[in-house]
């Protein structure tokens, strides 16, 4: 009998591999393992792909959600999670992207899509305190001059070749979806700004002061 990692690693392989794997642990009663697998299958890829397009609206919007759905099973099938928050699940979905054969026309959708999940991370990042006047007036004399600062853990800076905030604002519900691809590039940062999430566009200098305090 297979241990249990063993069974977990089997139903892996049936669920997400392009073969069926045996499992002989599963009890039919009436149904057979095979057709068990499937209905799970069904359900883990649907609860997925769900969850991806939650992340990913306007990802969805410029591929149609039948497009959409085709990558994310090869994304699924090829990167399943690697743990059980699904609001986790999508941060290399940007890189497979990039490098899914079908996308190769659609040059800017990696870094929609890396728009979207810097935004993602925003929204789950954690509560910290922030430095501000008040705060820096209440340091100790000398502490300032050799504190090491850091971004919010909501931040994400982001560099694009592409217009990648016109793209994601003009494929908002109700909005018109034409943007000028030859805008030029952008620097944005992404923050949460109490409850909600926000992005701006950066000047070169302000992008790369932000960047140094990013690398410590």
């Amino acid at each position: 009998m297979s241990t249990l990692r063993e069974l977990q690693h089997d139903v892996r392989d049936a669920l997400l591999g392009s073969a069926e794997a045996t499992v002989g642990e599963i009890a039919g009663d009436g149904v057979t393992p095979a057709a068990r697998l499937a209905v799970y299958r069904h359900h883990v890829l649907t609860s997925l792909t769900a969850a991806l397009e939650a992340t990913f609206p306007v990802v969805v919007r410029l591929v149609d959600q039948r497009f959409f759905r085709y990558a994310c099973d090869a994304y699924v099938r090829a990167e399943p999670p690697a743990g059980p928050c699904l609001f986790e699940y999508g941060a290399t979905f940007p890189d497979f992207l990039a490098a899914f054969p079908a996308c190769r026309q659609l040059a800017y959708l990696p870094d929609v899509a890396r728009l979207e999940w810097a935004m993602n991370v925003a929204l789950h990042a954690a509560d910290t305190g922030v430095l501000n006047t008040e705060t820096a007036r209440a340091l100790p004399a000398g502490t300032l001059e050799s504190a090491r600062l850091a971004l919010h853990p909501s931040v994400t800076l982001l560099a694009s070749p592409w217009p990648v905030d016109a793209l994601w604002r003009a494929n908002q519900p109700g909005g018109d979806g034409v943007v000028d691809l030859d805008a030029g590039a952008v620097d944005l940062q992404i923050w949460r700004r109490g409850d909600d999430v926000a992005f701006r566009a950066l000047a070169p200098a302000a992008a790369a002061f932000r960047r140094a305090l990013a690398d410590g």
